[in-house]
Formats: C-alpha cells, structure tokens, sequence
C-alpha cells in the first residue's frame, strides 16, 4: 500500500471520527425526546378510576358499557369550626328566585371567601339556595383564616357591609356577632393551623441530558398525570370530581408555551404534594415517594430538595413519621385531611 493511499484512509477515518463526535455531541446537547410510539400511560390503582373505566371500555368495544357516574360535587357548607357564622331570621318564607336576585356580586371580604345557605322548607336542610325553592331562615358566614393569614378587622368590616345590603333585599334580620370576639377567634385558628400546614415539594434535576416537555410529559404519563388547567403543569388527579389533585408536576411555564415546546430543554421539574388537601386513608405520602423514585430513574433525575440538597430514603422516613403525627393532631380538632373544613382552611 502506497503511502498517499495510508494517508487517504487515515484522513477519511480521521473525519469519519469527526462526524461521529459532532453528531454525538449534538444530540447530548438537544432535549430528550418522547418515544414515537409510546405505550399506553398507566394509571395508577385507586386515584384516577374515570380513566381506568375508559380504559377498560376501550379494550371491550364490543361489548357496550354502562356509564360510570362520578360522585355529586357538593357546595362547601358552614362550618361552626372554621367560619364566623351570621343568623338572618326571616318575618315570612322567601323564594330561592328572590334571594339569588339580591345576591352579593362578589362572595369574598378581601381574602376570605364567605357563603349564604337557606333552610329549605320542604327537606328541612340547609343548602346554598336554588330556583324552584322556598327558605324559611338564611344564615352567612366568613371564613375565618386560609393560607392567607387570619379574617382582620377591615375583612370582616367588608363582610358586615355586603351582607347587610343583601338582608335588605330579601327583608331578613342579620345577627352579627361582635367583631373583637370574631378576629380574636379568626388570629386563634390561623396560629393552630400554621403549623399542620404542610406542602411537600422536591427537585428532580437533570443528571445529564435536559428533557423536552413532550418527555416530560410522556415519562409523567406512565405515572397517571395529566395536563393541568395552566400550561407547565400536570396533576394526578383525585378519583372525586372536583376535588384537588393528589400530586401536582411544575416545569417552566414558558418552555411550555414557546413555539417549539420540544426544542426548549428543561433540567428540572417539582413535583408536590399539598398535604392537608388529600384524605390520609388514599395514602398520598407513598405515592408521592414512588412517583418520585419512579421518574428519577426514567428521566435520569437527582432527587433534591429547595436547598439543592439530595433527598435521602431516611429522609423520607423522617417526613413519613412526621406526617403521620400532624394527621392525627387534624384529626382530634375534626380537620381530617381532605375534609371539607381542611381544603377551605388550608387554601388560598
């Protein structure tokens, strides 16, 4: 072999190398991409059921299936616990009709929301009132602490006055309780709560390689998450209708909404779990722990928490131990995790 011909082969293995390590190098560069045919997202037992129904509709076609109703979302209801509640008696009956006519444009005083039930005079409950109706008494109450502090003096002022003008219209008799009793009540439940409030959130970060949403999404999916209601989100949702979402799945919004979402790399993701939210007994706290552990491994993750520090399987009994202690001390003040009264109180 001549040596001209040595240097020609030496030359194209040489660029051949060359091109090799580019290409390499660029893929290592561009985000993860989903798999063109991916399989089918699992769903996890026991937190997504309407999904599992229409998978297993799916699969018997053939075989029609009768519907699967989801339990009735029910309207939040006074609770003495957690709202300063206003009697509004009545001279004479009133119909639903006229009490929705006069009904306050907002229901919040600043931060706090607040509600209006009726007795009705058929069924002997109390309800938010409807149309076709008749209510013997009306009562109202503001809620008296969230996430948002405790119900102050100028809250509760604005509560007064709202409420005032929609007795009037519907010819009812409001008792206010006395403003001193109701914010000094309002400052005591928002110092018990502060320390049960517990939101559960850590760091999966990018080993090495960055992800496009679409990966993202589709390695979630496996997990039973589905797209939230603003972009850059994914929740596991509750197997109740209208109910929060077990598990909630942020990543950068505006990668999200960029032209080319898949082009936009992300290196990171923060998966959550708002405690006081979700019923202990659907075991959210494991799911959390799996779903975690099972993403790590197939997006080549690092478990991290808010300080960047790694997240430990001891660290993960320590917070299990711990949160097995601040369900019980809800529980013996009735505000069981899920409750009605603990998704109003620890919200906002």
């Amino acid at each position: 072999m001549s040596l001209t011909v040595a240097l020609s082969i030496l030359g194209a293995a040489v660029l051949l190398a060359l091109l090799l390590h580019g290409w390499w190098s660029a893929r290592r560069a561009s985000p993860r991409q989903p798999d063109a045919a991916a399989p089918a997202a699992r769903v996890e037992p026991g937190f997504a059921e309407v999904l599992d129904a229409a998978q297993v509709a799916a699969s018997t076609a053939e075989a029609p299936q009768p519907e699967r109703r989801l339990p009735t979302r029910r309207q939040a209801r006074l609770d003495a616990l957690i709202d300063a509640i206003v009697p509004m008696a009545l001279e004479s009956p009133v119909t639903g009709e006229m009490v929705l006519a006069h009904w306050p444009t907002t229901r919040r005083a600043g931060t706090k929301p607040f509600y209006i039930e009726g007795l009705n005079a058929d069924s002997g409950d109390w309800e938010q009132p409807a149309p076709g109706q008749r209510y013997t008494e009306l009562q109202a109450g503001v809620q008296l602490a969230n996430r948002s502090g405790a119900l102050n003096e100028i809250e509760y002022s604005e509560f007064v006055h709202k409420l005032q003008g929609f007795a009037e219209g519907v010819g009812a008799m409001p008792d206010f309780p006395d403003m001193l009793d109701v914010v000094a009540r309002a400052r005591e439940l928002d110092a018990f709560a502060g320390p049960l409030d517990a939101q559960l959130a850590l760091r999966l970060v990018a080993r090495s390689v960055a992800w496009s949403v679409g990966y993202v999404q589709q390695c979630a999916a496996r997990q039973g998450l589905v797209p939230g209601a603003v972009p850059g989100r994914l929740v596991l949702p509750s197997a109740d209708e209208g109910a929060p979402p077990v598990l909630v799945l942020e990543f950068d919004a505006q990668a999200a909404l960029a032209e080319e979402p898949q082009a936009a790399p992300l290196r990171e993701v923060i998966l959550s779990l708002d405690v006081p939210q979700t019923p202990a007994a659907v075991e959210p706290f494991p799911t959390w722990h799996k779903v975690a552990h099972t993403l790590a491994e197939d997006m080549d993750a690092e478990l991290r928490d808010d300080a960047g520090r790694p997240i430990t399987l001891h660290a993960f009994d320590v917070i299990g131990k711990e949160l097995s202690q601040l369900y019980a001390s809800l529980d013996a003040h009735d505000l069981a995790a899920g409750s009605p009264a603990a998704r109003r109180l620890f919200a906002g």
